[in-house]
């Protein structure tokens, strides 16, 4: 029987976590350092964040295998830390992770496979980033070249706006920021298609849409995602496909030829525009919130399939269909900016079976858990199609005392024409 690490802290995690336990092989998961809300499913929690000290816990408990969660750990090396002392790990190396953690390089390989992108132009001096973007039609995306927990994008639609994103990313240096990527807006519908990849090996999973947004109709300030669903019924029905030969095939071949080979996660930021796809973004692991609505859909062992890629096995998990995941984030108020934590949260205990909650940030206070971050928590569920999926958390979320959070009320809404 196989005992599970995974790394991270959010609802992500609590998803991941979740679908390692309904594998028959597994015993115990971990998570570090994971959150409150975790326990009540069985999941242990593990203070350990340091690499060292989390290698140590899993010679010590003889943990089976280790799955990242966040980006942070992955630019950082962990796995290339884990392999080192031969332990059992899932995701990219370092030099992988750049696919995320530079848009520069991640600019680059797209230019030299041909995947169509945004035309950009990358600056680390404002002046000249400044007088640039003066010359061009706007509105034109604003990107920090680095990590901002999904945070770092802004479409700018004035150049008052743009000056004063340029000032506080290459002036002020806000994410730790040194460099940014202006790029043209593309107008489409935006989907974010994940994949496992191992070597050669690649394997989709359904597409989802997240809905970035803080406010109603995707308006307002960016955030980490506010909602997600899956799959999305308004796209064409070979969609993926494209997907596949256009975006997941090439990139993975370009990485493999800059002898970047990887296990993990690819996570492609799409848009379909009128002259097909393109790409937005990438990450080198699982999205939060899609994971909390794509994950649930397999049907198969997670453990084992992750375990047979390790291995170098051809994988064929199955997925569930036609019913249609939708998860929707609860926020504290005031999120993307300046919040207040240690808000009590609502008894979450009672709500219909058919809802899942997927604890964030939070933390423990007397027993009681309270709010510890900017997104709180998420309610998932399944249905037919979106708008019954709406009608149920939505039913369920307004019934609560939420007064000092912040939900959307139309996540799904692009799939209802």
């Amino acid at each position: 029987m196989a005992k599970v690490l995974v790394i991270g802290s959010g609802g992500r995690e609590h998803a991941l976590c979740r679908q390692f336990l309904l594998s028959p092989q597994v015993t115990q998961v971990y998570c570090a350092p994971g959150n409150a809300g975790m326990v009540a499913d069985g999941i242990q929690l593990v203070a350990a964040t340091a690499f060292a000290a989390l290698a140590d816990f899993v010679q010590q408990q003889q943990i089976d295998l280790t799955f990242v969660g966040p980006e942070m750990p992955l630019q950082q090396g962990i796995v290339d830390y884990f392999q080192a002392r031969h332990l059992l790990i899932f995701g990219p190396t370092q030099a992988a992770a750049e696919l995320e953690s530079s848009k520069s390089f991640a600019k680059a390989l797209l230019q030299e496979q041909g995947i169509a992108t945004a035309a950009y132009q990358e600056f680390t001096d404002y002046a000249a980033a400044w007088t640039y973007l003066q010359q061009q039609t706007l509105p034109q995306v604003i990107k920090a070249n680095g990590l901002a927990a999904g945070k770092g994008v802004t479409i700018v639609k004035s150049l008052a706006q743009g000056q004063t994103v340029l000032q506080d990313l290459l002036q002020q240096h806000q994410f730790k920021t040194t460099s940014v990527i202006i790029e043209e807006f593309l107008v489409g519908e935006e989907f974010s298609c994940m994949a496992f990849v191992a070597g050669d090996q690649i394997v989709p999973l359904p597409l989802a849409q997240d809905h970035k947004a803080v406010g109603a109709g995707d308006t307002g300030a960016n955030t980490g995602g506010m909602g997600a669903y899956s799959p999305l019924p308004q796209m064409p029905a070979d969609l993926a496909q494209q997907a596949f030969d256009q975006v997941l095939r090439p990139t993975v071949t370009g990485m493999q030829q800059r002898q970047r080979a990887f296990n993990g996660i690819l996570y492609a930021g799409l848009i379909l525009t009128t002259s097909g796809i393109k790409v937005i973004e990438f990450n080198m692991r699982f999205g939060d919130p899609e994971t909390q609505v794509v994950l649930p859909q397999l049907t198969s062992d997670f453990y084992q399939l992750l375990l047979d890629m390790l291995a170098g096995k051809k994988v064929q998990p199955t997925w569930q269909t036609p019913r249609l995941t939708l998860g929707v984030v609860v926020a504290a108020a005031g999120y993307p900016g300046a919040y207040q934590q240690g808000l009590p949260l609502p008894d979450l205990t009672h709500l219909p079976v058919d809802l899942t909650v997927y604890y964030a940030g939070v933390a423990v206070k007397e027993e009681h858990l309270v709010s510890a971050g900017g997104r709180v928590f998420l309610v998932a569920t399944q249905a037919a199609d979106v708008r019954t999926a709406q009608q149920k958390i939505y039913t369920a979320l307004d019934r609560l005392p939420l007064a000092d959070f912040n939900y959307r009320h139309d996540i799904g809404w692009h799939a209802l024409g």
